[in-house]
């Protein structure tokens, strides 16, 4: 077996492979042990030091912790976007992608998984969406707090969207969206215009309202990208640099 450029796959990404596999098939949840490295060692019929490489490769990618001490082994993990961050960033540094890449990203996006969240978001999920808008409007002059919440909502709505691309490119992105990382800031009237533009997409997605919803997502990245444009062109050609979220 061979990788898109023509290598041939080492030994430990095949079993990691086959590990998950195995896990798919067996229905395993996380929290659920692994079966012991000399059990793993016969179904798999490799050495010690493939299946550990195996193994590690699986730790990093966050779908295994390797737990240690006599009673030890990996053990299964929900991975969560992190790793997904990681590595973005590190392609968007060694590529010298500018923030604007991001911010395209978004204006791409964001009104489609608006869209979907319409007619896909549960009762629950437009809760949480409302005390996310009720902080904003709570703590619009605590800049840091009112931010925490902006991602909040912008998260809830990609992961509604029933398309867990989706939710996870806007998890993986979330520290970075709104530019702050790199210096960007947002005075009261920013705030102001941020918190408007949520409460009418909350509306419009308590409606089911799928074209009002994309349309007024639109408008509002559309009002981000003017405000950056306008207040800090300079960091919209900044390249974020991978350790910057570390």
């Amino acid at each position: 077996m061979a990788t898109a450029n023509g290598r041939p796959t080492k030994t430990a990404i095949l079993i990691a492979q086959r590990i998950i596999g195995d896990i798919a098939r067996d229905n395993l949840q996380p929290g659920a042990s692994l079966p012991p490295e000399r059990s793993m060692l016969e179904t798999y019929e490799i050495g010690r030091g493939t299946l550990r490489e195996a193994l590690r490769l699986l730790e990093f990618q966050g779908a295994i912790t390797l737990k240690p001490g006599p009673r030890g082994g990996p053990v299964l993990l929900h991975p969560d976007a992190s790793h997904l961050s990681n590595t973005l960033l590190l392609l968007m540094q060694r590529s010298d992608a500018p923030y604007r890449v991001i911010v395209e990203a978004r204006y791409a996006l964001e009104p489609m998984i608006g869209r979907l969240a319409a007619t896909r978001m549960t009762e629950s999920d437009l809760v949480e969406l409302g005390k996310a808008v009720d902080q904003m409007a709570a703590d619009i002059d605590d800049q840091r707090s009112f931010l925490d919440a902006n991602k909040r909502f912008h998260d809830i709505i990609a992961w509604s969207s029933g398309n867990v691309l989706f939710g996870y490119i806007i998890d993986a992105l979330l520290d970075i969206l709104d530019g702050t990382v790199l210096g960007i800031d947002y005075p009261s009237h920013r705030r102001a215009a941020i918190l408007k533009a949520h409460e009418e997409i909350y509306e419009a997605l308590r409606e089911n309202d799928e074209a009002g919803s994309e349309l007024l997502m639109r408008k509002h990245i559309e009002a981000y990208v003017r405000f950056a444009e306008r207040r800090y062109p300079e960091l919209l050609e900044q390249v974020v640099a991978w350790d910057r979220l570390s």
